[in-house]
């Protein structure tokens, strides 16, 4: 027989492990709406498979993107359903999903190239992870979740379509500016080659016409100044003329040999640098160091590729002279088989930078395009001369640093291979 406190106490037992129960069991049902909420809560797709690849669970945003209710996905082979054929339509086996390999060997995969498949038969862009399940240590299936990245994908489309337009339009306006280019070059260059045959034609229309004018008009003053020895104010005003005329000579000389030095087209390029190298020393009364190294089997520039030639030598020794401020001019000269090679080095005052990259700097300009349209370069560098000098004679490297001096060194560059030019080129033709 129960006493009476006793029943109560084994009621209430009972009545406590009852409420405990339904404890349990709302706290299940209340974390498994929140879990609920929070899956239908979020914009990308995710559902759950086990180890056959079945799924287990999906949220209405993942349900929604493929096109079918929530009760028609459960219990479903997942790939069977939405990843059953490539991009192009061919069949995807099941074995090469990267979302069942992956979590079969309990790693995580991470997927961007690949397509889901609509209920109705449509593909879509699909971003996908896979995550797999873990429970005391043994893989129980995996979750994956998906986003729709279509419109992601058509703009990276359009944005490559436009890279590839553009990077077509700068190729065919680079070509086109490349054209262009060319084009101007040989404008220049054919430009330099009728200022040449301009200059050689005006220099012998001079020498015909007014050089032989001046000697008769000389050998007349002579007559003249021969049969007026008596009278004394004649035969000084004859002297006079005398002296006028032989300027005039001289002058018309001067013009001529500026225009076109009959030097290089009768005794070549080497004999007319030498020629320039000497009117450049009388005229600055600078000292030259020149040093002209000639290969036995070495052959001269002729036509217009020994014109540039002298042209550039011509300009650089102007720059010499006009700009550098210089004691001393070191010239190199060297003739080889398979190119030309010319090296004026003033110790002046050096060049600036800016002045090098200014646009307006022609004669700059001017030399290297006669240069590059032989295929040749030429450089200008700033360099310390006289460092040498002071270390050959024992000095130390902070004492010729001191004794050295700012200076010029212009090197030119041009190849004897395939000598001629175009403008050669459209005279022989």
């Amino acid at each position: 027989m129960l006493i009476p406190h006793q029943v109560l106490t084994t009621i209430d037992l009972d009545q406590a492990n009852h409420l405990s129960g339904q404890s349990d069991i709302s706290a299940d049902l209340l974390l498994r709406d929140k879990l609920a909420l929070l899956l239908d809560s979020t914009g990308e797709g995710i559902y759950g498979i086990d180890l056959a690849g079945r799924c287990t669970f999906i949220n209405r945003a993942g349900a929604d993107m493929i096109g079918y209710a929530v009760e028609q996905v459960l219990g479903q082979n997942m790939h069977e359903l939405v990843h059953h054929s490539h991009t192009d339509g061919s069949h995807y086996a099941e074995h090469s999903c990267p979302i069942l390999k992956a979590f079969r060997k309990g790693e995580s995969c991470r997927v961007d190239q690949e397509v889901f498949w609509r209920a109705d038969g449509t593909a879509f862009a699909v971003e996908y992870s896979s995550h797999q399940i873990i429970d005391a240590g043994q893989v129980h299936g995996a979750v994956i979740t998906f986003s729709d990245i279509s419109k992601r994908r058509l703009a990276e489309e359009q944005l490559q379509r436009a890279k590839s337009e553009l990077e077509q339009r700068v190729a065919e306006r680079t070509q086109e500016l490349s054209v262009a280019l060319m084009q101007v070059r040989e404008l220049s260059a054919h430009a330099h080659s009728a200022r040449e045959d301009e200059r050689t034609r005006i220099a012998r229309e001079i020498h015909d016409e007014l050089g032989s004018l001046l000697v008769a008009l000389k050998l007349d003053v002579n007559w003249m100044s021969s049969r007026v020895a008596d009278r004394e104010p004649v035969a000084r005003k004859c002297a006079s003329m005398n002296r006028l005329i032989e300027t005039a000579v001289d002058n018309v000389g001067r013009i001529i040999t500026d225009l076109r030095p009959s030097i290089l087209d009768h005794q070549g390029l080497m004999a007319a640098l030498e020629w320039q190298v000497q009117e450049f020393s009388e005229a600055t009364e600078l000292p030259c160091k020149v040093q002209f190294e000639i290969a036995p089997e070495a052959t001269a520039p002729q036509g217009t590729l020994a014109t540039a030639a002298f042209r550039i030598f011509q300009e650089m020794l102007s720059n010499v002279a006009q700009h550098s401020q210089a004691s001393t001019v070191r010239i190199i000269v060297s003739l080889a088989p398979q190119q030309l090679e010319m090296v004026v080095e003033d110790d002046g005052v050096g060049v600036p930078v800016a002045a090098l990259e200014n646009p307006r700097s022609y004669g700059v300009m001017g030399m290297r395009e006669r240069a590059l349209h032989f295929a040749g370069t030429l450089r200008i560098d700033n360099i310390l001369v006289g460092a040498q000098d002071a270390l050959k004679n024992g000095g130390s490297a902070s004492a010729a640093h001191s004794a050295a001096r700012s200076g010029t060194r212009v090197h030119l560059c041009l190849p004897l291979t395939g000598k001629t030019s175009l403008n050669d080129m459209a005279k022989n033709q």
